[in-house]
């Protein structure tokens, strides 16, 4: 039974991303003549900030050292994350994407963009945005339904405010308060 090096890489680093918190989403060895580039993508439930990325960074690039996993010769190891435009081809992805826009290629053809509500084991409720003034409506999809599902990034979405954006007002505001 052969296993490619991506496979053996997979096996090597999954239990050390794990114990920092974080999915093992991809792993890609590519080769430009003589460089080489070991690129590992990682994501959480929560998201993975820099110092996360930086962590993990350090014990892979420390783990891949002590072994021979990625033979003689000089790599470069890249840790990122999947990014704004993602696939989605796990549940846990599906999960990470409620409340997210989606662009759904069906397995009957066709396609259908939507906002991720919730998912259940056998597939995801969503919310079809209204064509023309007419009103959103709610639609359930079997994952048996879709034939690949990507997070299309919202720049304009007026129905709601980020987090992280209220926070940094209320904190400017506060600073100019005492100022």
């Amino acid at each position: 039974m052969s296993t490619t090096q991506s496979e053996r890489l997979r096996h090597l680093l999954e239990p050390l991303v794990a114990s920092q918190g974080l999915d093992l989403e991809e792993i890609a060895v590519d080769s430009v003549g003589r460089k080489r580039v070991l690129r590992v993508v990682v994501d959480s439930d929560t998201g993975a900030d820099l110092d996360a990325i930086a962590d993990v960074s350090r014990a892979l690039s420390a783990k891949l050292d002590e072994t021979d996993a990625m033979g003689e010769g000089e790599y470069t190891l890249e840790v990122g994350t999947p990014g704004a435009e993602r696939d989605l081809t796990e549940h846990r992805h599906y999960v990470r994407a409620v409340d997210r826009l989606v662009r759904f290629q069906l397995t009957e053809g066709g396609e259908l963009i939507a906002r991720v509500l919730g998912v259940r084991d056998d597939g995801l409720d969503l919310e079809v945005p209204g064509v023309k003034g007419r009103k959103a409506t709610a639609r359930g999809l079997g994952f048996d339904e879709i034939a690949k599902a990507r997070v299309q990034v919202e720049f304009n979405r007026k129905d709601k405010q980020d987090p992280q954006d209220k926070r940094d007002k209320n904190d400017m505001k506060e600073e100019e308060e005492e100022a």
